[in-house]
Formats: C-alpha cells, structure tokens, sequence
C-alpha cells in the first residue's frame, strides 16, 4: 500500500470523526458483541422518507479483515 494514501485515509477518518462523533463510539461499544455468527444491519432513509436496508451474518474471514484493517489504521 502507498503510504501516501494510508495519510490520505487516516484524514479522512479523522474527518469522518468529527463530523459523526457517535459513529465511532458506536463501532468501539458493538466491537464486545460482534462475533462470528452475529447479524449486522444497515438502513439508510433518504430525504424524502424512502428507505433501504439490508443485512449480513458475520463470518471468519470478516473477523479477520476487520483485524487486519485496525492494524493497517
């Protein structure tokens, strides 16, 4: 990876932090409950009212990434 961009996505997140300050806190408080089996689900509602959700089980592999992308941050 270019560390040029590991800079690049380090102000970014930290530009997402401020921005949403109880995004993070979320992520480190559900962090102690997501496991290998367990469902997330994301919602998204537009402006007008409209919304789509969907969901996914967690598995190994995205224990693994999740790992790998905290060590890489």
């Amino acid at each position: 990876m270019n560390p040029m961009n590991v800079f690049k996505l380090k102000g970014l997140l930290d530009r997402f932090k401020n921005n949403h300050p109880k995004v993070p806190m979320f992520f480190k408080a559900a962090a102690g409950s997501v496991q290998e089996g367990s469902i997330i689900e994301i919602k998204v509602i537009s402006p007008d009212n409209k919304s789509i959700i969907t969901n996914f089980r967690i598995n190994s592999e995205d224990i693994d990434l999740v790992k790998e992308l905290k060590d890489i941050i």
